[in-house]
């Protein structure tokens, strides 16, 4: 039993001394430092929204009368003028209508010369009544009936003289009503909708039932995009969007924004304002109810120095300082970001608005500080800079506060340090969350 523990005393020593002797004798793997270039071109700031496509003058043709769908002339994507027949509603119920109106008139008109002929009458006994009261030949009770004869078919005269009226209105209602039957296009356009059948019967009782949907002109369209209320601040008219649809995945249209209206819809907690933006369309590729993923551009800088984002949220750690052998740099203040106000309304844009967006001048550059790090002979040199407007990807470079940073420069975006981790997978694959790869140190964080 002695001999057996010395043996494995023996073994575990042997092995210990094996394991340091090899741990002690590799040599550390040198840190890869990962760079991004600095370049120079045109960048641009946007907002991004997701909208849907219209005409931007559209009318709905109904009809202020009941009746039966007789004759229609326009169907889907029909191109039609202004006072084209479009529909005919069967016009025998009112044409019934307007001849009884007009007996009525005819028969309130003869009822009329009937009450001016009494009227006559009543004046002429009056006269008579008048002279033989003069002469004391009849009662004064006879010539006040006489006086009350006349006032009273004066009464019933102006009575049926508005009957007549009334007779005539009626009559003047139900022509109205036959040539409602006619339904005519309002304007030139195209028909993009069309709701009834021949035969269908459309009832005009409290509100006027829609047949068609005319679009004034589909060569000039608007995108009306739910903005994100955290973005609204930012629109203003006038401003630049470019735009693509599911139909042309390859190809982007351009459009200006016109309005953003103040009318807030709010959908599980999130409030969004439209914004209308005016598109042109001349080849008709875009057509009513296209769903458009919408950029619109906040600032546009042209010719101008772009550092990376990835080396801007690069904050190398104290591990990543120990294996590249380099003493930690004095900590720099937090970031700061000039947020820059728009001026608010002055008088005079105030007292000669006609809209709300009037009100509001130019959005003013917002800037910010940041630092970079470029690689100096394998160790990290910090470098402090002033920023403007970035797209996610790349963002302006203004002024280099501390250091040196052109064109062309690499700027540090990651160091990997450690030892490589191998991971078997089949066929080569990388497993999720088990990527193989080195440890890295002081990488970039998320946007």
């Amino acid at each position: 039993m002695r001999k057996t523990l010395l043996t494995v005393a023996a073994l575990v020593l042997l092995g210990a001394g094996a394991y340091g002797y090899y741990r002690y004798s590799q040599k550390p793997v040198a840190p890869t430092i990962t760079t991004a270039r600095v370049t120079r071109g045109d960048l641009a700031e946007t907002v991004g929204a997701t909208g849907a496509l219209q005409a931007v003058t559209t009318v709905q043709v109904g009809t202020q009368v009941s009746g039966t769908i007789q004759e229609l002339n326009a169907d889907f994507n029909s191109l039609v003028r202004k006072g084209q027949v479009l529909a005919r509603l069967d016009p025998s119920l009112i044409q019934s209508q307007i001849e009884q109106a007009r007996a009525n008139l005819i028969r309130a008109e003869a009822d009329l010369e009937r009450l001016r002929v009494a009227l006559d009458d009543s004046r002429t006994k009056l006269a008579r009544a008048r002279e033989l009261s003069a002469k004391k030949l009849i009662a004064q009770t006879e010539l006040e009936a006489a006086e009350v004869a006349v006032h009273s078919a004066e009464a019933q005269l102006r009575s049926q003289e508005a009957g007549v009226t009334q007779s005539q209105a009626s009559l003047r209602q139900n022509q109205v009503n036959l040539a409602y039957t006619v339904i005519e296009s309002p304007i030139d356009g195209l028909v993009i909708s069309r709701n009834v059948d021949v035969g269908q019967t459309v009832a005009a009782s409290m509100s006027a039932p829609t047949l068609f949907v005319l679009a004034a002109d589909l060569t000039k369209m608007q995108v009306l995009a739910s903005l994100d209320e955290s973005d609204v601040g930012r629109i203003r008219p006038g401003q630049a969007v470019r735009f693509r649809v599911d139909a042309f995945p390859g190809e982007e249209f351009m459009g200006s924004v016109t309005q953003v209206r103040l009318q807030p819809m709010t959908v599980q907690n999130v409030v969004t304002y439209q914004t209308v933006i005016d598109v042109p369309n001349p080849g008709l590729k875009l057509k009513p109810g296209m769903t458009a993923n919408v950029n619109i551009e906040i600032a546009r800088r042209a010719n101008i120095l772009r550092v990376p984002n990835g080396a801007l949220r690069f904050r190398p750690s104290a591990e990543t300082f120990a294996a590249l052998g380099q003493t930690p740099p004095a900590p720099t203040p937090a970031t700061l970001r000039r947020a820059v106000a728009t001026a608010p309304p002055s008088p005079e844009r105030a007292t000669g608005a006609t809209t709300f967006d009037a009100l509001f001048g130019p959005l003013t550059q917002t800037e910010s500080f940041g630092q970079g790090w470029v690689n100096t002979g394998g160790k990290l040199q910090r470098v402090r800079l002033r920023l403007g407007i970035t797209d996610g990807q790349q963002t302006e470079l203004i002024q280099v506060l501390d250091g040196e940073l052109s064109e062309g420069t690499e700027v540090v975006t990651n160091v990997m340090t450690g030892a490589v981790r191998q991971t078997t997978t089949p066929a080569g694959a990388t497993l999720p969350g088990l990527g193989g790869g080195r440890q890295g140190f002081g990488g970039g964080g998320g946007g």
